[in-house]
């Protein structure tokens, strides 16, 4: 969108996620690396503080969809950094590599979405909203063999369906699979839609002005946020950096 069109609440809110993920990612560096004792990052607070980061992530990607000019080209450019990511960790960090990561989904998300768009519109968006939700909360344990609700089971998958790489990329890991970010298609591809049809419920699509608090220019978090993905590639790179100094001051 042109500079002046831009919802800048939503520049704002993916702003203030990137900077609460670098404090995340932070704080795993200076456990894993430095080695500082820290054991609330394990606990299921730190688990939230997570799942917060992604899920916002998720849901503003799949809202912003709907305001992209190129969404093909946006799409293979996230998938492209997704894989690079991967590239990057296989060799810099073998035992936890970065597979099928959340750069993965947004693209692969971005180029399903850009291609099924037409079938979309015509959905209800209330009704495409809840939906999602619904299959996004039915799916949210696929990775671990079964279909529920908030961790109760209701139906096991079968173990032969986490056969493979393909498998893996779409929801059923195989055995012995390990990533340090591991956002698989289902069932984040879910939550993903849920974003796209919270923008459609706004009534922005049928070129209603948009409300003014979606244009409140959040000061340094809009920035932030409107180069979320060049800041995403280099941000850990300058942790990492940080990090071995802090332990080369602490070995010293």
């Amino acid at each position: 969108m042109k500079a002046n069109k831009r919802l800048s609440t939503i520049d704002g809110i993916r702003g203030i996620t990137i900077v609460s993920m670098i404090l995340y990612h932070f704080c795993w560096d200076l456990v894993y690396i430095c080695g500082f004792p820290m054991a609330w990052y394990g606990s299921y607070g730190a688990y939230l503080w997570q799942q917060s980061i992604c899920c916002s992530f998720i849901l503003i990607s799949g809202f912003c969809l709907n305001l992209s000019r190129r969404p093909v080209r946006n799409g293979c450019l996230v998938f492209g950094c997704g894989l690079l990511v991967t590239a990057v960790t296989l060799v810099a960090m073998p035992d936890e590599p970065v597979i099928c990561g959340v750069l993965t989904l947004l693209g692969s998300c971005m180029l399903i979405l850009a291609v099924c768009k037409p079938v979309l519109e015509k959905i209800p968006p209330l009704a495409g909203l809840f939906c999602s939700l619904f299959l996004f909360l039915f799916f949210r344990h696929v990775n671990s063999g079964y279909l529920g609700f908030f961790g109760r089971p209701l139906i096991r998958l079968p173990e032969s369906l986490y056969s493979g790489w393909i498998s893996t990329y779409f929801g059923f890991p195989k055995p012995g699979f390990v990533s340090s970010d591991y956002f698989s298609l289902l069932p984040w591809l879910f939550l993903y839609l849920t974003g796209y049809f919270i923008y459609r419920c706004t009534g922005l699509a049928d070129g209603r002005v948009p409300h003014p608090y979606l244009t409140v220019k959040i000061p340094v978090f809009d920035w932030i946020g409107r180069h979320s993905l060049l800041i995403y590639m280099l941000h850990q790179v300058v942790l990492y950096g940080i990090a071995m100094a802090i332990l080369f001051i602490l070995q010293a």
